[in-house]
Formats: structure tokens, sequence, C-alpha cells
């Protein structure tokens, strides 16, 4: 009697018998920079899956700015529920398609580990600080965390192409799967929609504002638009080797987020606070710059291991929450009132 195959090999064979031509199938992997046994239950995708979904740095994306610093209110997103949103509106695409499902979802969960507290306006804020040595970019920073960060400098052993995908999901650059390229319109259409949504929640842009040449195109709410914008990339891409979308809704989609840099992007009383931001993480980098025994132990075993102090720091920085970064800040640089207990005054 020949060897019975395990679970996770009769679901490789599925993944032949159901996915389309173009899918990446995971017994097709390119595998892991250090080899390991494989699961028995699990493709090497969904392990992928399950070992960022369980990591700190996604734990960490529920108290990271989106869009709005700290917003005073249950239903603005976090960078966990943005994260979340990509990865629901990219699953349907590669669902729809007969996509690896399972990889667009590693993708998806794992784009954005490495962004810093306070958003974009906290990568700013650390690419011009460390812009003598590379700078800082969030997809970048995301790469290493799955590779270096997690699990005490071991990092998660990710499979070539999620990690592909994580470092190429912005719009300057391009992925190599089907999946990858999924994930890097998701983005756009979820922080598009969801970053209207919370504009208007706020106060900041009244729906009427949008300009009807674009909700002419995309609709004239964020369901209609999401529906718009996936089911034109399914229609446009069914049976091809690529991930399209129709030059209108493209240009549309491109058009509206064109408007949202300059009425909330930009907008003073959204983004008043920012420039608080730049200068608390400036002052905390500094302070660990001459101060790395401070740095928790795995920092400080960065440093050992002949990582340069500055990359350190930027490493310590960027994992944290905006309440930690908050909190620290407070310890660090605002001093705390001096008083004996006993000693009555005079």
């Amino acid at each position: 009697m020949g060897e019975m195959k395990s679970l996770r090999q009769k679901q490789e064979e599925r993944e032949h018998q159901i996915l389309g031509p173009f899918a990446t199938f995971a017994d097709e992997s390119k595998g892991r920079d250090v080899r390991e046994p494989q699961c028995d239950i699990r493709t090497d995708f969904q392990r992928d899956r399950d070992r960022i979904l369980h990591c700190k740095a996604f734990r960490r994306l529920k108290q990271k700015t989106q869009v709005f610093l700290a917003p005073e209110g249950d239903h603005y997103r976090t960078r966990l529920t943005h994260t979340l949103e990509v990865a629901q509106n990219a699953r349907t695409i590669a669902r729809a398609l007969l996509l690896n499902e399972d990889l667009t979802e590693a993708i998806a969960l794992g784009h954005d580990l490495g962004h810093t507290p306070f958003g974009h306006a906290g990568e700013r804020a650390l690419n011009r600080i460390s812009e003598e040595y590379g700078g800082f970019h969030h997809n970048e920073q995301s790469v290493r965390v799955v590779e270096r960060l997690e699990k005490d400098g071991k990092g998660l052993n990710l499979t070539v192409e999620v990690r592909d995908g994580i470092l190429n999901h912005q719009t300057r650059l391009m992925p190599s799967t089907l999946e990858g390229k999924i994930v890097r319109l998701s983005d756009k259409i979820a922080y598009i929609n969801s970053d209207i949504d919370d504009a208007i929640r706020g106060g900041i842009i009244r729906e009427e504002e949008i300009p009807t040449e674009l909700t002419d195109v995309l609709g004239t709410s964020t369901n209609m638009r999401l529906n718009t914008l996936v089911h034109d990339i399914v229609h446009h891409s069914e049976g091809k080797n690529e991930i399209n979308m129709s030059e209108e809704v493209e240009n549309a989609m491109f058009q509206l987020r064109k408007f949202l840099f300059a009425t909330v992007y930009t907008n003073p009383v959204a983004k008043g606070e920012e420039r608080k931001v730049v200068h608390m993480i400036e002052q905390l980098y500094e302070y660990y710059i001459h101060h790395s025994e401070k740095l928790p132990e795995e920092f400080q075993m960065l440093i050992r291991e002949g990582e340069s102090t500055r990359r350190a720091v930027c490493d310590y920085i960027a994992c944290m929450s905006d309440r930690f970064a908050v909190n620290l800040y407070k310890e660090i640089m605002i001093p705390k009132s001096w008083s004996v207990l006993g000693v009555e005054h005079r």
C-alpha cells in the first residue's frame, strides 16, 4: 500500500483542481529562507497567514492611526480595521478570479505590519530623520518585521511569495503574483473609501462635495463605490494573466484619491495635530540615540548583533502604537512633581 496523503497534500491537490491556470499554487511556492518541516494540515500560505495573524506586530495595529489621530469615537478606522477591510476586498476578488485566496489573505494581513504610530505623519517623521542612511518606508519595514524583528529576532520565516506581496503593495511597485497585485489595488480601494466614510463622519467633508464626475462613475455612497471598484477589477481581469481595471474606473479612483489629498489629508482641522507628532517622534529618536541602553532588550540585541543604533531606534519607534508612544514620551520628557509625604507645607 502506498503512503497515505496528508490533509495538506489533499488541499494542494484541490487547489490544482479548483483554481484557475494563473493562480499561485501552494505546492509550487519558492519556499522559505530557512527550510522547515511542512504542516500536515495547512498549506504553506495558510501557515503564513496564521503566523501573521498571531504575531505581536499584527496586534499592535489596533492602536495605530489610519488617518485621524486618536479619534474620539468607536467607528473610525484604525490600522487594524483598515487591514481587515483590505483582506476582505482582496479575498472577494481572488475568489471570483479563481486565484489563491490563502496567499491573497496572507499578503493583505501583513502589508502594513511595519507602519509607524500616527499613520503617514509618523512615517514622514521617521523618513526625514533617517534620510541620510536610506530613509524609512513602511512597506520595507513590514518586510523587516516579518524577516528580522518578530519572534525575538528570528522572524516569521514566511514564503517568498508573501514577502514579495508585502514589499510591493505600494503604487510605485508591482508584485510578482496576481494575488499580490490584487492586494495592491485592494489597499487603495479600502483606504479611499474608508477615509471618505471617516471624513464624512467627522464633519470634514460631505458626500455632496465629492465631484459629480466621479460619483457618476463610482457611485454616491461607500457601498456603491466599493461594489463598482471590485466588480470592475473582476470583469476586466477574468481569464487573464493580469489584474486590470477599466480606464474610466481607474481614472475616477485616482481622481478621488486626489480629492482626498486636497480636502482631507492636508485639511488643517483633521491634520492640525500632526506637527506635534513630528516633534514627539524626533525627541524620542534623539533620546534613544543618546541612551541606547534604555532600549528594550530585543533592540539592544540588534545592536550587539551588528545593527546600527540608528536602525535599532527606528525599529523601536516604528513598532510603537500611538498610545504607547504618547505614554512613553510623557514618562521620558515630562517632569514629575516632587513631594515628600508627611512634610508640612511651609
